[in-house]
């Protein structure tokens, strides 16, 4: 793993916040806390959590042009991404009929955005619900487990895990796994280019993930109880 630091509460004005630093990756998460649900999900008793996620223009070091008027395709299966996972570890009907908002923006892009934006948005989440529960508004029992998740790849024939931009960009094989505290698969996401790969090569990575995710799920641990002795 690249050096790896959570600061949770860094956004005062959200519910909930972090700012996620992963090696040259810096991504502020914050989550937003609204009554209701959208009218599909009205009347069911239960919650929802959403996410939207976006690069700023500087992030990359040449600018990148505001999605104004059109979507951007890339951001929309990304924040669609992290919605999924977040919903994988959230009990709806301790939400009430409410709806948690997620918003994942990236200052700084030197891969890997997409699993820091994940890894730094359950540290939002948490912040949020406990702040929420607090106040009466949902269940402290709305969350179940933790949630990371991170890149492996195959470089140069290696097995490597976190990838940097560099290395995503000249890696034979790209994953990025959303993996649960309890050791189960929220989202497997991988592809090849230009070499396959084989299953002992996928066992490997497989492994790699879990390795890191396990780091990550203690860093974000660390983060919310360094946070709550603050107040």
């Amino acid at each position: 793993m690249r050096p790896v630091k959570i600061t949770p509460g860094f956004v005062s004005t959200a519910d909930g916040s972090c700012l996620i630093e992963v090696g040259g990756t810096r991504v502020i998460c914050t989550a937003s806390f609204s009554a209701g649900v959208p009218n599909w999900r009205a009347g069911s008793g239960l919650g929802w959590v959403t996410a939207e996620y976006g690069m700023l223009p500087a992030c990359t070091g040449q600018r990148k042009s505001r999605p104004i008027g059109k979507p951007d395709s890339r951001a929309v299966e990304i924040q669609r991404l992290i919605g999924r996972a977040m919903r994988s570890v959230v009990r709806f009907g301790g939400l009430g009929e409410n709806t948690f908002h997620l918003d994942c923006d990236v200052l700084e892009a030197d891969g890997g955005t997409r699993t820091a934006a994940i890894t730094g948005a359950y540290v939002a989440l948490s912040r949020a619900v406990r702040k929420r529960a607090a106040a009466g508004y949902v269940q402290h029992s709305a969350m179940q487990g933790a949630l990371a998740a991170v890149s492996v790849g195959v470089v140069h024939g290696k097995p490597v895990l976190d990838l940097d931009y560099v290395e995503d960009a000249s890696a034979d094989v790209d994953m990025n796994i959303a993996m649960t505290s309890t050791g189960r698969y929220v989202e497997i996401q991988g592809t090849s280019e230009g070499k396959t790969f084989d299953g002992d090569q996928l066992e490997v990575m497989l492994r790699l993930a879990k390795r890191g995710i396990g780091q990550l799920i203690r860093l974000q641990k660390q983060a919310l109880q360094a946070r709550e002795k603050k107040g």
